[in-house]
């Protein structure tokens, strides 16, 4: 039986396999039998050859509980739920993020440039930007390939540079080092059907997101998120910051500095803030490495990515603090003037 295939439709009827469940639903394979076995959220039927087969209704129900888990909800909670009771939940929630959007959507604004217009085609759908929860994604250019894309002007100020390409050969990879290097404010994520792995190895190496086509929107969204800061209102308490993950600013090196200097007014604080900085920085890459190799648990990944990049910035900002009130020089160079923005 074709895992997906139907002879007369039914809610209630298995009929799909659980990779076709986890391909609707955004939602790993491995994170759908937790919640199965664990947690009781679904009772799959079995086929002749002991495969589950989930209904329709399942795989619905699996798109509602990644919503409202996206959203903070413990899956404890809300696994044995019915459809109407989640229904219910995701409508609070979605009412919710509106008027948190109404009233602080100029803060949270991301601008995007997109390279492929059949992807910046996915990212407009009001389906797709529901899933930015916190953010509002603004696309500000669209370019039909990397060829527009390196000649043209942006229109705007773009925070994030999405790409997407069928193939990711040696050519491919040049153009796009060459369109990155012309803008390097700019967070770059590729996407592609086909490459080679020394180009899509080349790239990664750069600190640019990488990954290969399928992506459900789910998948593609999470990609998104993990650049963006987990709360842009309150982040770093630096004006005019905007919704991204700013680039590390101190080097190991600095860190090290700052760590070995001794202090007897704050104790061991520049010690244990610069530590901490490189402790987050190095916990962010990883999960950055993570995200680029492996679709599995994507979900996570983006978002121990996004918190680690938040903290991250966040320590940054104490220890720029912590060296006003101490006289720590922080670049090799005078210390932080007491002028440094504390806002």
């Amino acid at each position: 039986m074709n895992k997906t295939e139907l002879s007369s439709f039914d809610g209630q009827r298995p009929c799909y396999r659980i990779g076709a469940v986890a391909t609707l639903s955004g939602v790993p394979v491995t994170t759908l039998r937790v919640w199965e076995i664990r947690y009781g959220a679904f009772s799959p039927a079995k086929s002749a050859g002991q495969h589950r087969l989930y209904s329709q209704a399942d795989a619905v129900k699996a798109g509602q509980l990644k919503q409202l888990c996206d959203a903070g909800h413990g899956i404890s909670g809300i696994a044995n739920l019915d459809a109407h009771s989640l229904n219910r939940l995701l409508a609070q929630q979605r009412a919710s993020s509106t008027s948190n959007l109404r009233g602080g959507a100029e803060s949270h604004k991301v601008a995007m440039a997109v390279v492929g217009s059949v992807i910046a085609s996915r990212i407009t759908a009001p389906q797709f930007t529901l899933r930015f929860l916190s953010h509002s994604i603004q696309v500000t250019d669209v370019f039909e390939d990397l060829a527009e894309a390196t000649l043209a002007t942006f229109s705007d100020q773009p925070k994030i540079l999405l790409i997407k390409v069928n193939t990711l050969n040696d050519s491919a990879r040049e153009q796009i080092e060459h369109l990155a290097a012309s803008h390097p404010n700019l967070q770059t994520i590729v996407v592609y059907n086909y490459g080679q792995l020394v180009a899509v190895e080349a790239l990664k190496v750069l600190g640019m997101l990488v990954r290969r086509e399928p992506m459900s929107d789910s998948e593609l969204s999470d990609f998104i998120s993990s650049v963006l800061l987990v709360d842009a209102s309150t982040s770093v308490g630096v004006s005019g910051l905007t919704a991204l993950i700013p680039a590390r600013k101190y080097s190991d090196a600095t860190l090290s500095r700052v760590a070995g200097i001794s202090n007897n007014i704050l104790c061991e604080c520049p010690r244990h803030v610069a530590e901490l900085i490189g402790q987050l920085a190095s916990f962010e890459q990883y999960s950055q490495e993570c995200l680029n190799n492996s679709a599995e648990d994507a979900h996570l990944h983006a978002y121990l990515r996004a918190v680690s990049g938040s903290a991250r910035a966040m320590f940054e900002r104490a220890l720029e603090m912590v060296a006003v009130h101490e006289g720590i020089p922080l670049n090799d160079g005078e210390p932080v003037v007491a002028s440094l923005s504390q806002g």
